[in-house]
């Protein structure tokens, strides 16, 4: 097997790509989404302790499990979990520490390019005068969104220029990716993690002394009263499991945890490296820029203009590209100029930072098992992508895109961190594991997290992957209770939509792929879930023919 020559240039670049690659778009689009969703303040409490006792221990983990890996020559988890053990099973556990990578890396690209066109928009004052409705009529057509799709119309988008863009930003991350950790990724976080700080800093400032606007008829439209509702705890949380479920899934998104990303970055560090203080430090650079400026810019401004209520039943995804520059051109045009490229400008320095991190994996894995070459693996990387991505952008509106982020964003985190918590604790050993992250540590890690990794931990990431499983409708506290009162009355179940064993059979779904001679929506996303799993299929082929080449080679040098 080829021997890998990568490395980083220095700590700080190390650090700054680490954290680079936990800053994405979910710090600015989706955190504060989630928070607003779950009761504001009611989120908080959940979502700290869900990263002290799983974010954290998480951390250290995979940091350990990568520098493990890495010092035996392995740089992607397959070969990574396969030296952590005498089971061969590990390795193809570890699959999903690529696999997860490119499924979200085919989504993930298209959105970044739509950052990267709205930047450019941005700077040339295209949203100058224009109303929110405006606003966002510009986004469907500049994304091909037609809005009239039934069943029996099957909507087929070709948006041109977002093609263009997506193609454009893809070959952009195989150029970064082609030069090497020191001599691509580690030089553009260096430039994009200051930058992103820097255009949050000056958008936070500008929501949090916005205050009242004055706007008609709006009496919360303050951007105090939406810090307030973000900010104000409220204990009542404690006791509902859709908000812990919430929180805790947030966290996995945010901290990049269970994609095996932090795997394959850790695989580079040196035996005796510090990866204690690495992985706090890249940590809680996330956690600054996820709480102090994430929840200082969408819903502080649109409170502002909107009004809490409206904010309430309109936050989601799209408010960064349908709402955002309607709310900046409030600010006249020169400083609406300004908002609009620093606000898509970090949202795209995040994104960058992020996919290229999540490209590495497979990168890393092709190079130590097959010898390719770094820009050889670069390019077909890119080549997948752009298969992968393609259902994404042409059925975008046939659910393709959410189909990926459920099952690759969201379901293979967890899977995959349940997995590794049990693989480092319990078969690895907890007390090798320690010995793993306490090794070379600048910092004293405290012994009672010891504890939590082994017992806590597993215990918490297990919890939500079975009620993320069996989740009742509505997910509160009261709709737990009447589940389990008609299960033990009626033998049936009330599955909520989003739990994955009501998603994976279309539960409370009508099974149909055809209608009046048309595919359906159902049709479409189950074609997405077979690429996916052909995709799965082709990387575990992959994993099984380089361990036979392994054992081959240990063969020969034994002889």
């Amino acid at each position: 097997m080829a021997q890998s020559n990568e490395g980083w240039g220095s700590r700080v670049g190390l650090i700054l790509a680490m954290a680079g690659n936990a800053v994405g778009l979910g710090n600015f689009l989706r955190f504060p989404v989630q928070a607003i969703q779950n009761g504001g303040g009611a989120f908080i409490i959940p979502y700290f302790v869900s990263f002290l006792l799983m974010g954290i221990p998480l951390l250290w983990v995979e940091w350990a499990m990568g520098r493990f890996g890495g010092v035996r020559g392995n740089h992607s988890t397959p070969f990574i979990m396969d030296s952590m053990s005498k089971k061969r099973l590990w390795k193809y556990v570890g699959v999903f520490g690529i696999f997860t990578n490119l499924g979200i890396l085919a989504y993930y690209t298209y959105i970044e390019s739509w950052t990267l066109t709205y930047t450019l928009k941005s700077l040339a004052q295209s949203f100058t005068g224009m109303s929110r409705g405006q606003v966002s009529t510009m986004f469907d057509s500049y994304a091909g969104v037609h809005g009239t799709m039934t069943d029996a119309l099957v909507a087929i988008n070709i948006p041109g220029w977002a093609i263009v863009a997506f193609l454009v930003t893809l070959i952009l991350n195989i150029y970064i990716l082609s030069k090497g950790l020191s001599g691509g990724v580690e030089k553009v976080a260096k430039i994009a993690m200051p930058l992103l700080i820097l255009f949050g800093v000056f958008l936070a400032i500008r929501a949090v002394t916005l205050g009242s606007t004055g706007m008609a008829g709006c009496s919360t439209c303050n951007s105090g009263i939406g810090l307030d509702f973000l900010w104000k705890p409220k204990l009542d949380s404690l006791a509902n499991p859709k908000v812990w479920l919430a929180a805790a899934g947030q966290i996995f998104f945010t901290l990049s945890v269970g994609m095996g990303t932090i795997h394959c970055y850790a695989a580079y560090v040196k035996k005796n490296d510090d990866i204690a203080l690495n992985a706090m430090s890249a940590g809680w650079m996330n956690e600054f820029v996820e709480i102090v400026l994430g929840a200082s810019i969408v819903i502080p401004i649109a409170v502002g203009y909107m009004g809490l209520d409206w904010v309430k039943d309109n936050a989601g995804f799209m408010m960064a590209f349908k709402t955002m520059p309607f709310l900046f051109n409030q600010w006249g045009a020169v400083l609406a100029t300004l908002s609009g490229v620093a606000w898509f400008g970090l949202l795209f320095f995040a994104g960058i930072t992020s996919s290229l991190a999540m490209g590495t994996p497979f990168i890393g894995f092709v190079e130590d098992e097959f010898g390719w070459s770094r820009i050889r693996s670069s390019v077909i990387l890119g080549v997948i992508i752009f298969v992968l991505a393609l259902p994404t952008i042409l059925f975008f509106e046939m659910g393709v895109f959410n189909e990926y982020d459920y099952w690759t964003g969201t379901v293979s985190l967890v899977v995959f961190a349940s997995a590794e918590i049990i693989l480092f604790s319990w078969v690895f050993g907890m007390d090798k594991g320690w010995k793993e992250i306490t090794r070379g540590s600048d910092i004293r890690v405290p012994n009672f997290y010891k504890f939590i990794i082994k017992w806590v931990t597993p215990v918490f990431i297990l919890t939500i992957f079975i009620t993320s499983l069996v989740k009742p409708l509505h997910g509160e506290m009261s709709d737990w209770q009447l589940a389990f009162h008609q299960l033990f009355t009626h033998g049936s179940w009330p599955w909520a939509n989003d739990s994955i064993i009501a998603q994976a059979f279309h539960l409370n779904q009508k099974w149909i792929w055809f209608k009046v001679g048309h595919p359906t929506v159902m049709f479409y996303k189950d074609m997405s879930r077979l690429l996916l799993t052909l995709t799965f299929a082709g990387l575990a082929v992959l994993v099984h023919i380089a361990a036979k080449k392994k054992r081959k080679t240990a063969k020969i040098t034994k002889l």
